[in-house]
């Protein structure tokens, strides 16, 4: 979801939780194609058919290009939602998260915020 919009529809904090909840969601799902991996190794290892050892490769390559996609997934959200919690703090009274959106960008990527406490105006991004 963008800043901006997840501002606008849940406040910061809720985005920010929201945000933090999907990236370790895929950091769950990168375990899991871990597992399927090693689970589909040991099944090549046993002595079977071609088409049986075909199907194991299959399912590793599967399961190694899901984790890598899952990990990367990973570490962009958890990045990208530390990089803003860091611009939450409101320069004036230093009030984290109690911020109100403005205006956005037209990519929704860039928002001017203002404190809810003293009212300063400042912008964060991603």
């Amino acid at each position: 979801m963008k800043l901006a919009e997840g501002i606008r529809k849940h406040g910061f904090r809720k985005w920010y939780e929201r945000q933090l909840l999907q990236s370790h969601a895929h950091l769950a799902l990168t375990f899991l194609c871990l597992v399927g991996v090693f689970a589909a190794f040991e099944g090549l290892t046993r002595f079977r058919s071609w088409p049986d050892q075909a199907t194991d490769l299959l399912a590793i390559l599967l399961c190694a290009a899901t984790g890598l996609w899952a990990l990367r997934r990973y570490l962009y959200l958890l990045s990208t939602a530390e990089a803003t919690a860091n611009q939450a703090d409101c320069p004036k009274c230093q009030a984290y998260g109690r911020l109100e959106l403005m205006q956005a960008s037209p990519d929704g990527e860039q928002a001017r915020v203002r404190c809810r406490g003293c009212g300063h105006v400042w912008d964060i991004g991603l």
